[in-house]
């Protein structure tokens, strides 16, 4: 395949990150697959990025995630200048055959401005699509930029005129699902855990106060704002009250976490964070919010660590109610799940995993995805013309 694309990461961390950091893990798993697929592909990231690609650029030394939720007229020129960078590589080089943008609201606004002379843009929407209604809402990017969701839940809840630029969705993948049905079973404790950042939409205060009440012990492994170790978040004082989601943990979550039953333990990764995961009896998402993509699910399920979960978002899509997971919309019902968890098969888990979320079963859906905007665009070209 002859195809150059520039995969833009943006700002905020390395590609891989350093631990938490789902989009860059997303990027990390897809571009190694797609460079076997014969794409070549240029970076658009931070320098400290060490992932293997064809070409890189830069506009910051190192990821800008500590300043994410500083006030805004101290952190809105970050992804700007960024995007800049970007723009300035577009306009003076011809080897682009597609930009694939992963940077939220400003990414997808600022290539779309380019009009009718900019290359074909994929925009992969990340998030929670009801946070920027004045730009979904109001979408006009022609032909020539397109947008992919990581759910079909998620596109579903999408105002129409983004819907209208969709081209589809692509689920999430993880490199622990290749080979996943053929390793050994893992040896369990009896404990649960929550995977990922601290925020009232992954619910860690619900879960902890269902850990206490049905007697399960719970891990909750992430980061709280931009502190990955308790020791950090110690020493920051009450200035890190700040940040939204330090006042969430010290206010509705901290209050259930006794150091015994229920532990925050930080930024778990590499195989500390695969063995801690592949060792719990479930994996819990109390989830608060319509989740679009699921980096975690499909991480438990590679590691053979069922699911209990809110059935909200895309979790309907990746798990089997019975099979690799127990799904409720009661959130007090979750405690009878996470008690009825170890009932489940761990192998059925891995199956579906190496069936279903490989990064080759990613990298082809996207390759297909990026043939038809470039068809699409190039058709619409010659109509003009």
């Amino acid at each position: 395949m002859s195809l150059t694309v520039l995969m833009n990461a943006g700002p905020w961390l390395s590609v891989p990150p350093p631990g938490y950091g789902g989009i860059e893990n997303i990027i990390a798993t897809l571009v190694p697959e797609l460079r076997r697929l014969g794409v070549r592909v240029v970076l658009a990231s931070v320098e400290s990025s060490t992932l293997p690609v064809d070409e890189k650029f830069s506009v910051f030394p190192d990821g800008q995630f500590h300043a994410l939720q500083r006030p805004y007229n101290q952190v809105c020129g970050v992804s700007q200048a960024h995007l800049n960078g970007v723009i300035r590589q577009l306009h003076h080089r011809d080897d682009i055959d597609l930009v694939h943008d992963h940077v939220e609201a400003v990414g997808l606004a600022t290539l779309a401005a380019m009009g009718p002379d900019g290359p074909p843009v994929l925009h992969t929407l990340h998030w929670d699509l009801a946070k920027h209604p004045e730009l979904y809402g109001n979408l006009d990017a022609g032909d020539r930029v397109r947008v992919n969701g990581v759910s079909a839940s998620q596109l579903a809840r999408a105002p129409r005129a983004l819907r209208e630029h969709s081209v589809g969705h692509v689920h999430l993948s993880t490199p622990l699902a290749v080979g996943a049905d053929r390793t050994p079973r893992p040896e369990k404790g009896d404990y649960a855990i929550i995977l990922g950042r601290i925020n009232p939409g992954k619910g860690q205060d619900v879960g902890a106060r269902l850990a206490q009440r049905v007697g399960v012990p719970l891990v909750l492994a992430g980061p709280v704002g931009p502190y990955h170790r308790p020791e950090d978040l110690a020493a920051a004082g009450d200035e890190a009250r700040q940040n939204p989601d330090v006042r969430f943990f010290y206010d509705e979550v901290a209050p259930h976490v006794d150091g015994e039953l229920v532990r925050w333990v930080g930024t778990v990764a590499g195989q500390d964070r695969d063995d801690l995961l592949a060792g719990a009896k479930a994996a819990l998402f109390p989830l608060r919010w319509e989740e679009p993509g699921g980096t975690a699910v499909v991480e438990s399920l590679a590691l053979g660590t069922p699911v209990v979960a809110t059935a909200r978002g895309c979790l309907p899509e990746l798990i089997e109610h019975g099979r690799t997971g127990l799904l409720t919309t009661d959130e007090d019902e979750l405690g009878d799940l996470l008690l009825a968890a170890s009932l489940l098969d761990a192998d059925e888990c891995r199956r579906e995993a190496a069936a279903r979320f490989t990064p080759a079963v990613m990298a082809q859906r996207y390759v297909e995805l990026y043939e038809r905007v470039r068809h699409g665009a190039k058709a619409r070209q010659l109509l003009v013309a």
